[in-house]
């Protein structure tokens, strides 16, 4: 038995789910499927997407979710008309939009907080 062609479930940790819904739902404009009592599930283009609640929950430093682009600029741009502020990080050298390039050239990055801390990013390749 193997889990490659398995459906994931992704999670999302919150300390308080009220806030995060509708952040996930309105402003980053995730289909809300369903509260089974223990989560709020969005689906993420086809794959469920837990908000789970977890009192004290501390984010960690790194991303936790991303979405690939086809268009950064333009995703960022709408994100931010709804809200969204992207981080700037020292020494990383991003544009005004917050985007980063890699030194090829090929691959753009975005980074965001959710609510609670948790990184999430952009990346169009």
């Amino acid at each position: 038995m193997t889990l490659a062609a398995q459906t994931p479930v992704n999670f999302i940790i919150t300390r308080d789910r009220k806030v995060a819904e509708p952040f996930y739902r309105d402003t980053l404009g995730l289909p809300f499927v369903h509260d089974d009592g223990f989560a709020a599930v969005f689906d993420l283009a086809g794959v469920p997407l837990r908000i789970t609640e977890v009192p004290g929950h501390t984010p960690p430093a790194h991303p936790v979710l991303g979405w690939q682009v086809a268009d950064i600029v333009a995703t960022v741009t709408s994100l931010r008309d709804h809200g969204v502020v992207f981080t700037i990080y020292d020494g990383m050298d991003q544009d005004e939009l917050g985007i980063w390039t890699a030194p090829d050239g090929k691959a753009k990055v975005a980074f965001f907080n959710d609510p609670d801390g948790n990184a999430l990013s952009l990346t169009q390749a």
